[in-house]
């Protein structure tokens, strides 16, 4: 890999070759970091510019990407998810421009799929057979689903309380599914021993550094769709802190290859009911506590996030500012989200705009900024959420009278 120059502790700083299974420090047990050539990306951005490209998926930006190649296996078609210009949502935000980035339409329905697809890749290159991960939900069932794809088993840990849309997902993709009786930290502690008893490749995207490289093209593709030009702020929904962390890196990478004039400032969203990662961003200090998982988010109920260095270090890198919000103030913004735009977001996948919503009326941020928010993830992932924010259909006879009566 001619464009990756090798792989950096967060925490100790120490250089390591970049290879398929190296997934924390040798020396200090640190999250990597990868790291690129530049000038090498920008050589050959200049040769092949993005925009001769025929390639519509998250691999159209390979220079950016930490792999040898994709394969020859049936791929889904992961990333160039589309980008709304939501007008009417802007001006009931009081935003002057507020675009929809919306994650849930790639092939299981979350941004998910941009890590596991790399994670499928890199297995491949270790020369394994069987992928594994815990997960919330999404992580787990785009696993189950790219590893279908390419012909490979996925060994799925996910908490007992996991939304039955995404557990059916798992089961329909022909994974290898364990309900845990317990927190996301359980889950994830029973996940790891077990990768290390049986050697499977390792999917946790807070332990392995390339799965944030894929989780990171969702930035290129809206640095792409906006012809290069950044908005002020970019809102995401934090969990483990993978997802801000790569959100962050893709701007980085954009910025230091000379294709952007600026990173966006990052507005990490938190559920109030389980928020470690900013609560320690607003102390400015790098010590998180654990906290309880209190939300129906379930796909960023984490408290003990695996990847907070990074996800700290995005938020104060980018100058950004952390917004923590109410369950009722997700199902608001899932409401809102659906009746103003078209865009079906679940739980996790609203907080983001619930959290712009919020800063604007707490004057976190200018009315006339311009902002991306991110949906991570499609509504019908946990359809007893969406009813319980949209409420029940009117029931009717079928009667013209009834319907008068109603109308």
């Amino acid at each position: 890999m001619k464009n990756v120059t090798g792989a950096r502790c967060t925490l100790c700083g120490k250089n390591f070759p970049a290879e398929p299974e190296t997934t924390v420090c040798p020396e200090c047990g640190g999250i990597l970091d990868i790291e690129y050539d530049y000038d090498y990306i920008k050589k050959q951005l200049a040769e092949k510019p993005l925009a001769s490209r025929e390639e519509r998926t998250m691999w159209r930006y390979m220079e950016f990407l930490p792999v040898i190649g994709i394969g020859k296996r049936p791929r889904l078609r992961v990333g160039c998810s589309p980008l709304y210009k939501a007008e009417a949502l802007g001006k009931i935000l009081g935003i002057r421009d507020l675009w929809i980035k919306d994650d849930g339409q790639n092939p299981t329905a979350s941004l998910k799929d941009r890590a596991s697809a790399m994670a499928v890749v890199k297995a491949e290159e270790a020369g394994k057979d069987t992928i594994a991960c815990s997960s919330t939900g999404n992580a787990a069932s785009s696993l189950a689903g790219n590893a279908a794809a390419a012909g490979l088993h996925a060994c799925i840990f996910v908490p007992a309380r996991a939304p039955k849309g995404k557990v059916a997902q798992l089961m329909m993709f022909g994974a290898k599914v364990f309900l845990v009786d317990g927190s996301y930290e359980d889950t994830f502690r029973i996940s790891a021993e077990a990768i290390d008893r049986w050697g499977w490749y390792n999917r946790n995207a807070a332990i392995n550094p390339y799965l944030m490289e894929g989780k990171k093209t969702v930035s290129l593709e809206i640095a792409e769709q906006l012809g290069f030009q950044m908005p002020d702020y970019v809102a995401v929904s934090v969990g483990d802190g993978c997802t801000i962390g790569g959100v962050y890196k893709g701007f980085k990478d954009l910025f230091c290859a000379g294709l952007i004039p600026k990173i966006p400032r990052i507005i990490s969203v938190q559920a109030s009911g389980c928020c470690p990662i900013n609560t320690a961003a607003a102390a400015g200090t790098m010590d998180w506590v654990p906290q309880e998982e209190n939300t129906l988010a379930d796909s960023i109920a984490v408290g003990v996030p695996r990847n907070p260095v990074k996800a700290l270090r995005a938020i104060h890198d980018s100058h950004g500012i952390t917004v923590n919000v109410s369950d009722d103030e997700i199902l608001a913004a899932m409401r809102l989200l659906g009746a103003s735009s078209g865009v079906f977001a679940e739980p996790a996948g609203a907080a983001a705009t619930a959290g712009v919503k919020k800063a604007v009326e707490t004057g976190l941020i200018e009315k006339n900024s311009s902002v991306v928010t991110i949906v991570t993830g499609n509504g019908l992932k946990d359809t007893a959420n969406a009813i319980r924010s949209a409420g029940e259909p009117v029931h009717i006879r079928p009667e013209m009278d009834d319907l008068e009566k109603y109308l």
